[in-house]
């Protein structure tokens, strides 16, 4: 008979797993009706496909009386979900539901395997696998007898469908073939479940102040949307350190909150005088903490959250490592933002934190004198509609920073923080618009005017420090409780891209120039008002073109001043890309800004401190095969003495890449910083093998003739297993005392077994 499909009105109503109304497909070679034994038999390329269902046999023998079917050759079924079942002969209920195996292989949808010399399904939701077997790697191609990297084999395995659970009876670990674990019983998540109540695999590692370090967490799946994570953690120089993260979330955000703690058994392991050590009264004392962190959208466009650490001293999240809160800098907040196209606002509360083992009493520490910020305002809009053919663009800008203790640098002299309040409110507006020459040129003309006042409240301390240092540096001090300033800004932008096309490049060559006119900066003859936002400033080729090269908003550029340069990029058709730019800017007018007395002393050594500045210049390239590199300069206007630079280059395949990178800082007095800085780090990463590879990276510090960091590891990664080991040593370029330099090693590791979680430390990861 040839193959033809039958009908389910053929065989009888069948309920259970399959959806209502579902009907039976059946396709074969060979129907055979047996009315006496009330069966139905298909032989040859038999395929039944029923409610999601299908089943491939050789033959398959249907019995109306028991709902049965008896599949053998070749046998194979995929369920409604996906997974997929291989056997010589299945015995089952036309629902699927229950059944008896022999000899079997599964292969669910997230490619984990079973096999076993039997197996027996009950209700269509309990699979029981005698002398079984589980993994997760895909078997081997080549040679599919080969065991794989890791798999365990059990007396019995119970996959219970509806509990989500996989139990492992009388079962052994295997690692290339090798048992090197006997477990009585135990029991890990369904392969489809993400979460599930129970123990996660331990973590261990070692620091040279904690000792060998062993971390076991609990994991409880309270609901579908909170759980809690509980962790032991030994540590064999300074106890047992207690965590516990509870994480809630809901259909507009979520949130977390973590606590730690521990009373430390060896405090003097960390060294004399220093924050982890403690305090002569107490070196034992309880050390912990509590962070949270969360972030809500109460829109598209609105959102708000927060980021808050409080704990016992300024270093213990940092010194034991408590994920998600280890900055050296951390910044507590909570923040309301909004972003509609070209419109943005922020709003935010902060708190600074320095995590340093420096006890407040060292002049090296900065904790105390880190500030609140309530608030910080940003605000920016630009209106979709031109203004005089042009954009026209608004910026709000407010902070208040308050600190307790003044921060103040001696040796310098510089204050980067009064002691006290001060508040500012800046408002900003600019339009411009850009006319194309019919030679190509690019006229840009700026109208730009700024506008702020500054609420100072200080101690008596602060007003001394300021007196001193104008004293020192031979200007006049300025010291109010108001500060009122604005700039008018009138600046003219020309650009001529000159497209040069080959039959296999092109390049684009771009002169540009800038002026801008304005009068002087207020109060820049004298030294009071506070300077917070613009400290961070660099001059270089990213900044050549900017209206107003300081960083923040508390200095103001002011004077005329012109700035020249010259622009290139070039396209290959062998996929190479080049880019350069050079340049140098000039005051014209008025007086110079980065020559102006400045708490912090911003602008000296600026390279713009001077009528003519520095020259600055970048290059790089691109290649289509992986290497990389660029370069970026300043260099004296008169000797082309080298202030500062930055190099660096990468070269990235498969088996092999490497990175490196040079920077150079020329010394700055008046920053602190007497000698010249540099330093090289090299990393480097090789893959030996398809899933082996080597990695390791070096810091050194030219100045100190230190190696400060060495890093070295290897790791092995497949799709079911992968396997990580790292060991870093640090070593601090200026200790507080010079002869008792000690490195701190780290030594971690981490392996991965699919479905099964991950064993190791939080320290093995590799950067």
């Amino acid at each position: 008979m040839p193959a033809q499909p039958a009908l389910s009105q053929e065989l009888p109503d069948i309920s259970g797993q399959v959806p209502e109304g579902s009907q039976m497909l059946l396709e074969a070679d060979t129907l055979v009706y047996d009315n006496d034994a009330n069966t139905v038999t298909a032989v040859g390329g038999v395929q039944i496909d029923y409610g999601g269902n299908r089943l491939v046999a050789q033959r398959v023998a249907y019995d109306r009386k028991t709902s049965r079917l008896v599949a053998s050759g070749n046998v194979e079924i995929i369920d409604s979900s996906g997974t997929k079942i291989y056997s010589d002969e299945i015995d089952v209920t036309d629902d699927f539901a229950d059944g008896f195996v022999n000899a079997l292989r599964v292969e669910t949808v997230d490619k984990t395997y079973f096999a076993a010399e039997s197996a027996e399904r009950k209700g269509g939701v309990v699979t029981t696998f005698n002398n079984g077997v589980y993994t997760a790697c895909e078997p081997c191609e080549e040679k599919p007898d080969k065991a794989p990297i890791w798999r365990i084999k059990a007396q019995k395995i119970i996959w219970n469908g509806k509990a989500k659970t996989v139990r492992f009876e009388k079962s052994r670990f295997e690692f290339f073939g090798f048992p090197i674990a006997y477990l009585p019983a135990f029991e890990i998540a369904d392969p489809t479940v993400k979460r599930k109540s129970g123990f996660l695999f331990p973590g261990i590692g070692y620091k040279s102040e904690l000792g060998a370090v062993v971390s076991v967490p609990y994991y409880l799946a309270l609901s579908p949307t909170y759980d809690l994570t509980v962790t032991g953690t030994g540590l064999s120089r300074q106890g047992f350190l207690g965590q516990a993260e509870w994480r809630q979330r809901f259909n507009n955000g979520e949130y977390s909150l973590k606590i730690a703690g521990i009373r430390q058994n060896d405090p003097g392991a960390f060294g004399f005088g220093l924050e982890d050590a403690g305090t002569a009264i107490d070196p034992n004392r309880f050390r912990g903490m509590v962070g949270t962190k969360g972030r809500f959208t109460i829109n598209p466009r609105w959102a708000f959250g927060w980021n808050i650490l409080a704990q016992t001293d300024k270093n213990f999240s940092n010194t034991y490592e408590i994920d998600g809160f280890t900055e050296s800098t951390h910044r507590s907040e909570v923040y309301l933002t909004g972003l509609n196209d070209r419109n943005y606002f922020d709003l935010r509360g902060m708190k600074f934190q320095a995590q340093e083992k420096y006890l407040d009493s060292s002049p090296s520490a900065r904790n105390d004198k880190l500030p609140w910020v309530l608030p910080s305002l940003d605000y920016s809009y630009t209106p979709d509609e031109s203004v005089f053919g042009g954009e026209l663009n608004f910026d709000l800008n407010t902070r208040s920073v308050r600190r307790s203790e003044l921060d103040e640098r001696l040796a310098t002299p510089s204050i980067p923080g009064i002691d006290g309040t001060s508040t500012r409110l800046t408002g900003e507006a600019e339009w411009k618009r850009s006319f194309i020459t019919d030679g190509g040129l690019v006229v840009t003309p700026l109208l730009a005017f700024q506008a702020d006042t500054t609420y100072v409240d200080q101690t008596s301390a602060s007003v001394d420090a300021i007196n001193d240092m104008a004293g020192l540096r031979g200007v006049q001090a300025d010291v109010r409780s108001a500060y009122y300033r604005s700039m008018a800004t009138a600046g003219l932008e020309l650009r001529w891209p000159v497209l040069f096309s080959l039959t296999s490049a092109s390049h684009v060559l771009e002169p540009m120039a800038q002026v801008f006119a304005r009068p002087d900066e207020a109060y820049a003859d004298t030294l009071g008002i506070p300077n917070e936002d613009a400290q961070s400033f660099v001059f270089d080729a990213t900044t050549l073109f900017e209206r107003d090269k300081f960083a923040g908003y508390d200095r103001i550029e002011g004077g005329t001043r012109a700035n020249i340069g010259l622009r290139y990029t070039g396209s290959y058709a062998n996929g190479w890309t080049t880019n350069a730019l050079f340049g140098q800017s000039y005051h014209l007018a008025g007086r110079n800004s980065f020559d102006s007395p400045d708490l912090v002393n911003v602008g000296a050594a600026s390279g713009l401190e001077t009528e003519t500045s520095d020259f600055v210049g970048l290059a790089g390239f691109s290649t289509p095969f992986g290497l990389a590199a660029s370069a970026s300069a300043r260099l004296d206007e008169q000797t082309l003495e080298l202030r500062r630079a930055e190099l660096r280059a990468g070269y990235a395949t498969r088996p092999f890449s490497v990175n490196a990178k040079y920077a150079f800082i020329q010394a700055q007095p008046l920053y602190g910083f007497a000698d010249d800085r540099h330093e090289v780090t090299v990393g480097s990463s090789v893959r030996f093998h398809e899933n082996w590879r080597a990695f390791g990276s070096v810091t050194y510090d030219f100045q100190s003739s230190v190696l400060s960091q060495q890093s070295i590891g290897f790791a092995y990664d497949d799709e079911c297993f992968s396997y990580t080991m790292t060991m870093t040593t640090k070593r601090d370029p200026n200790p507080i005392v010079a002869d008792r330099v000690e490195d701190e090693q780290t030594f971690g590791f981490n392996i991965s077994f699919r479905t099964l979680g991950d064993f190791g430390s939080a320290t093995s990861a590799f950067e």
